[in-house]
């Protein structure tokens, strides 16, 4: 068998194909899942993601390349749930971008969408971390790059490349020190070698089974949430949209993200279109600004000062925050109010202890039910708020906050990083009225960084870390 080129009804096939695939494989890929905890949760998220766009391409009739493209990018970024989730978006936006304006797609247009993915999703994150999904996908491009001079026939191509990804994934235990004592390969670069095995098997004309692709939500299980006390050097969290004025490239914003990374970290730049979107902790926002204006004018400029520490605390009132233990009914309007908040709570019990602090919507997730971008969205549409302030509660969720924030036109978005339900808390607590919206997200940010919290849960796979011995359903404890 020879195929020289793929047209829109093949990619259509090849994309719901990948989808299924790595829909059939989600649990095996969960069980890989040890960085920095065996917690279960990158091929839900990955899954997940994969299936916003999958909802979009659907409601398409006979759709060319083109329609295909904006459906799977703008799909899968609106529903990007976890870090793996957004790194997966991140390749299909940069795919997607390259393959728009094709008729056909042969090895040459295959080659220069790959190397493009690769290249969205480095800009994106902002410490590439090798031995990663990330490393899988730069394995495909490399191979690529050798294979397009030697072969026309997408067969051949597909399968040199899937062979070469394979050899990759295997090899990621030695990138990871983490993977190598638990005896597993990266679950993101397992994840994205499904899709696209289970693309190549679409190309060759094998049965798929598509009965599961439609699905939108996954059955809830125990949340294990992942901990972390990363501090904060740098003391101004800035961000702002540059709309382009002048010539931005790749050379352009590998400039622009090198003067960045030498003033600051927590560094994420990403390109669309004819706007560029920057987050940076810097102790000099000024020079990351005067840097920006070089390319263009600014918007939704934002600098919270997170080392600047109040000592005011929120007054409840006990008798009114026990009556308020249900979520706002969305059917009933509410005056336009200054500040809103919004939660990501994982049971009945912290849902009514949110409520009580006087948070207007409480998002149903955790650290394995990652809410979405869209998820997101929805909630911000109601909460009739100037100021809304979001409480991600997991590390996990926090990048599906920020791509709400910048997909928000009509509101001013705080993304308050709580990384875990008592700085959540914390942070609603040290809400002051008669404080900015910038003060009270610098003093929120500041106070529950203070906190240290510690969890009881079950291990979901036998693994190893620091020389100790875990099995499937020992009771640990994460601190």
């Amino acid at each position: 068998m020879v195929i020289k080129t793929i047209d829109a009804t093949t990619l259509k096939k090849m994309f719901l194909a990948g989808a299924a695939s790595i829909e059939a494989k989600k649990e095996y890929i969960n069980e890989l899942n040890v960085f920095p905890v065996p917690d279960g949760d990158t091929g839900t998220n990955m899954t997940l993601t994969i299936m916003s766009a999958v909802k979009e391409v659907n409601a398409l009739v006979d759709p060319s390349i083109e329609e295909l493209a904006k459906a799977i990018s703008g799909g899968s970024l609106r529903g990007a749930r976890g870090n793996s989730g957004v790194i997966l978006s991140q390749l299909f936006r940069g795919f997607c971008k390259e393959i728009k304006e094709s008729k056909e797609i042969n090895v040459t247009v295959m080659t220069n969408a790959i190397q493009k993915a690769v290249e969205t999703a480095y800009r994106a994150v902002m410490k590439p971390k090798e031995g990663t999904i990330l490393t899988v996908a730069r394995g495909a491009a490399e191979k690529a790059a050798q294979l397009v001079s030697e072969t026309d026939d997408m067969v051949v191509f597909g399968r040199e490349v899937i062979a070469h990804m394979d050899v990759v994934l295997k090899n990621t235990p030695e990138l990871l020190p983490v993977l190598k004592e638990a005896g597993v390969v990266d679950s993101g670069g397992q994840g994205l070698l499904e899709i696209v095995k289970g693309a190549y098997d679409a190309l060759l004309g094998k049965e798929i089974s598509f009965a599961n692709i439609t699905m939108n939500e996954v059955s809830d299980r125990v949340a294990r949430e992942r901990i972390s006390t990363d501090d904060i050097k740098f003391g101004y969290c800035t961000e702002f949209i540059i709309n382009l004025e002048k010539e931005y490239n790749m050379h352009t914003e590998n400039e622009f993200k090198g003067y960045l990374e030498s003033i600051g970290d927590s560094l994420v730049v990403v390109s669309d279109d004819d706007i560029v979107k920057v987050h940076v902790h810097t102790n000099d926002p000024g020079l990351a600004i005067q840097k920006a204006l070089t390319y263009g004018s600014l918007s939704r400029m934002k600098i919270d000062n997170m080392r600047e520490e109040h000592n005011e605390r929120l007054i409840l009132d006990a008798e009114k925050a026990a009556k308020k233990t249900e979520e706002p009914k969305k059917s009933e309007p509410k005056p336009r109010k200054k500040a809103g908040f919004i939660a990501v709570s994982m049971g009945d019990g912290l849902d009514e202890i949110f409520t009580g602090l006087g948070v207007d919507y409480i998002i149903k997730g955790g650290q394995t039910m990652n809410p979405s971008t869209e998820d997101m969205l929805n909630a911000i549409s109601e909460v009739n708020a100037d100021n809304i302030f979001i409480l991600p509660n997991n590390g996990n969720i926090i990048l599906a906050a920020e791509q709400a924030k910048h997909l928000t036109e009509d509101k001013n978005i705080y993304v308050i990083p709580s990384k875990t339900v008592p700085q959540g808390i914390t942070a609603v607590i040290n809400f002051v009225f008669d404080k900015s919206p910038e003060e009270n997200a610098a003093r929120m940010a500041e106070e529950m960084k203070k906190v240290k919290s510690g969890q009881v849960t079950y291990a979901v796979r036998d693994t190893s870390i620091d020389g100790k011995e875990i099995k499937q359903g020992n009771i640990m404890g994460i601190g």
